[in-house]
């Protein structure tokens, strides 16, 4: 699921101010077709601007997390680890032997966990599915 968010674009929706090392980060975010962490994310920055630090960045994901903007992940490996906030649902299947993190849809998965919240007297509002495999061209 490769789906490029403006960052940029929705911290100007949400009234952010936006400073030029803050439009670094959001566009390097927005380019970011994984799951960065912050040290992964100041790396990228600072090819850009190499006066970003790495506690600028700690702060504007903070920032942005608390717009909304941004969602943190733990995928098992003990680092946060960052995405644009989905315009719609999705899941991760996470390769626990590469780290590699893939997105995916399926309506039947999204309608059966709607029926067993509904049976047991829940009205879904929100859920997140992280599956941890290995990949079978390697398993063998």
């Amino acid at each position: 699921m490769n789906r490029k968010i403006d960052i940029e674009a929705l911290c100007a929706e949400k009234g952010l101010r936006i400073t030029e090392q803050r439009r670094v980060i959001a566009r390097v975010l927005s380019d970011a077709e994984d799951h960065p962490d912050v040290e992964l994310l100041h790396e990228r920055a600072s090819t850009i601007d190499p006066g970003i630090s790495i506690a600028t960045v700690y702060r504007t994901v903070r920032l942005f997390e608390d717009a909304g903007i941004l969602e943190r992940h733990d995928f098992g490996d003990g680092r946060a680890r960052y995405e644009a906030a989905a315009e719609t649902h999705h899941d991760h299947l996470i390769d626990v032997e590469t780290g590699n993190v893939i997105e995916f849809t399926d309506p039947e998965l999204e309608e059966l966990q709607r029926k067993i919240a509904e049976k047991l007297g829940f009205r879904l509002v929100d859920h997140r599915l992280e599956l941890y495999g290995v990949s079978n061209a390697r398993a063998k």
